[in-house]
């Protein structure tokens, strides 16, 4: 399959896992996303805030340097209780993630999702294959699931794109629709 194919994939899966999400957003009430269910549970808000936080963070190394987009501004539009993905954190820690402005996490998701679908739009497929993360890996890489992915070489731009933003937001998008049904809802596909 020629790299021109592998990135119309891409952008085509991108497109339609954001879909999920703004989907799900959009049938959910902020009591809602932020439901704990029981002690140690996390909330729908930590799954939301964690992975468009995460997408966003991770342009910064896909693309070449760009800033990310969150910032105090944006943690103060989104009223969100702990302004960290969460990614170092304990899951103890991250059970008290709320969001406190819905509209406002929206909007980040929504400039996030924009940049990301133009970065993926105009990117030259030949460069799908440029190494990213050389092996050996450093310890904070060592153990993700995107090591276990990266070939022989190392991770390569399609294998982050791929790990963490495409596999990993349907991972957390698996997470929010299981727990859409502990507050009444139902999952985003068949």
């Amino acid at each position: 399959m020629s790299n021109a194919l592998i990135l119309d994939s891409l952008r085509r899966r991108m497109r339609a896992m954001h879909s999920l999400y703004e989907d799900a957003c959009a049938t959910m009430k902020l009591d809602q996303v932020n439901h704990v269910e029981r002690d140690a549970v996390l909330p729908i808000a930590f799954s939301l805030f964690h992975y468009v936080n995460m997408e966003d963070s991770a342009y910064m190394l896909i693309s070449g340097g760009e800033a990310p987009i969150f910032d105090a501004e944006w943690a103060t539009k989104i009223g969100i209780a702990i302004p960290d993905h969460g990614k170092q954190r304990t899951p103890e820690e991250m059970v008290a993630q709320r969001i406190g402005d819905y509209d406002g996490f929206i909007d980040y998701m929504n400039t996030v999702w924009a940049r990301t679908e133009a970065f993926i739009a105009d990117f030259d497929p030949a460069a799908l294959t440029d190494l990213l993360i050389p092996k050996p890996y450093p310890p904070q890489v060592a153990s993700t699931y995107s090591a276990r992915v990266g070939g022989d070489e190392g991770i390569t731009k399609l294998d982050a794109m791929e790990c963490w933003w495409y596999q990993h937001g349907l991972r957390h998008m698996g997470e929010i629709e299981h727990a859409r049904a502990l507050v009444g809802l139902e999952g985003m596909t068949s």
